[in-house]
């Protein structure tokens, strides 16, 4: 069975309908993932490549949980500010990982134009972190996942009951883990793991995870340091 079919989605901007590659269910599970949930797949074929679509009429790149219609006014600060420079071209079928990379990017710009949801940003932005990793682009990587870190702070500090809400916690410590902030990456894991009202077992165990390895990670800095 082809991993990959095509399937229709209206642009939001233009209201054209055209393809899209999807990823059947069945191959969307990863045989393995990263602590910050990068996921890899049998067969190379990566379901998180298909997540941008983007218009060939008009160029607006979205994913799956962006809006679904713009506003007038929201049209034509797209094609004054971008779609205006679009060449036709079309991104469905199997894609490269530049390619997923230049439709991720995409959807960043216009996202970011459009002023969409810090949750959504951040997304986008950790997935280009994740592309980087594939990569092995680690500087790219580090600087990705820096920017996505800073905007879910953004969303913690915004959002109603983030507080609550464990895997946005987990996921700021394991960002701040990931970019050496150790003592910052402790305080979010703590966070989860200390309050009694947080019910997510699969989190406060993940967090706890996390806070003993930056542990074994400080001790073995300690001894190198002393040898």
């Amino acid at each position: 069975m082809d991993p990959l079919y095509l399937s229709n989605a209206d642009c939001p901007c233009c209201a054209t309908n055209f393809q899209i590659t999807r990823v059947r269910p069945s191959f969307k599970n990863p045989n393995r993932s990263d602590s910050d949930f990068c996921g890899y797949y049998r067969n190379n074929i990566n379901p998180d490549f298909y997540v941008v679509r983007i218009c060939p009429a008009c160029g607006y790149s979205f994913s799956e949980n962006g809006v679904t219609k713009l506003s007038d006014k929201e049209k034509q600060v797209y094609y004054n500010e971008i779609g205006k420079h679009w060449v036709s071209e079309y991104f469905h079928g199997e894609r490269t990982i530049e390619q997923a990379l230049t439709a991720y990017k995409r959807a960043l710009m216009i996202a970011q134009l459009m002023k969409a949801e810090n949750r959504l940003v951040a997304g986008l932005l950790h997935h280009i972190a994740w592309l980087y990793r594939y990569m092995e682009q680690e500087s790219e990587e580090q600087r990705f996942l820096k920017f996505a870190l800073d905007k879910y702070i953004v969303v913690y500090e915004n959002e109603a009951n983030s507080e609550k809400n464990a895997k946005l916690l987990y996921i700021i410590g394991e960002l701040n883990k990931r970019t050496g902030n150790f003592s910052e990456a402790v305080k979010w894991f703590s966070r989860v793991v200390n309050d009694k009202s947080i019910m997510d077992a699969g989190m406060i165990r993940a967090c706890r995870e996390q806070w003993k390895e930056i542990g074994e990670i400080l001790a073995e800095q300690r001894e190198q340091n002393l040898s």
